[in-house]
């Protein structure tokens, strides 16, 4: 069991000028290996003071490493082994970890960047920009501020107005029923078939019943193409 994070050690790292310490969670060995170089590059430089303090390339495993070295600083992809970026925001959210959330990620789509900047991240930087861009984004969240890079500001607020207004109208038209919106919410927040079974008090097998009717409804075939659809078209509201 995660025990919550205490904002001591990052408030107490901000008091002293210590340098920001940061956990890089991606499931690409290089592209961390890469990260890794260029952070180095810009502590030796004196631009910037960091400490990298762990690598993760699963939910878990980040989850695990935030608890035990509550980094001020969290460099999130978007594309995780066995699950995504969107659930780690959620659960960092749950152990109450109070530092920044950089998202780096090959997604430039209007929709990943709303749902991560939903769920908390503090800015959004798409990796094709991380040479030229991190250390500028570094920067901006670590002073509390919001990092949106000129391409991705206006697709966010694209999404943003578009998400309120479509919502209902995208469920009338894909006739989910109040149940299967139930289940494809605790799909998307990565519950097994059990799990949904025991929170919605039904039995294994109509969960199952249930997400083969979503799957046709959303002309999908596994429960990875069925979040991304639905996180694409704003069925789902993940807390």
């Amino acid at each position: 069991m995660l025990t919550k994070i205490s904002p001591s050690h990052l408030i107490k790292n901000i008091m002293n000028e210590q340098p920001i310490s940061v956990l890089l969670v991606d499931d690409d060995q290089r592209f961390r290996q890469g990260l890794f170089n260029l952070l180095t590059f810009y502590n030796q430089s004196n631009s910037l003071a960091i400490e990298v303090v762990g690598e993760a390339d699963c939910v878990e495993q980040a989850l695990k490493l935030t608890n035990q070295k509550c980094p001020s600083l969290i460099l999130l992809d978007m594309e995780l082994v066995g699950n995504n970026g969107i659930t780690a925001l959620v659960r960092l959210k749950e152990i109450d970890y109070i530092g920044k959330v950089l998202v780096l990620s090959a997604h430039q789509e209007d929709y990943f960047i709303f749902q991560a900047m939903q769920k908390g991240a503090a800015g959004y930087l798409f990796k094709t920009c991380v040479a030229t861009q991190l250390y500028e984004a570094i920067n901006t969240v670590i002073r509390s501020e919001i990092y949106l890079p000129a391409e991705a500001t206006s697709g966010f607020f694209r999404c943003f107005q578009a998400n309120s207004d479509s919502t209902q109208q995208k469920l009338h038209e894909l006739h989910l029923t109040q149940r299967e919106q139930e289940v494809l919410h605790f799909l998307t927040q990565g519950d097994s078939n059990e799990e949904i079974a025991k929170k919605l008090y039904i039995t294994l097998a109509t969960v199952k019943a249930h997400l083969t009717s979503i799957f046709e409804k959303l002309k999908v075939t596994t429960r990875t193409q069925a979040i991304i659809t639905a996180i694409k078209l704003g069925l789902v509201e993940i807390v």
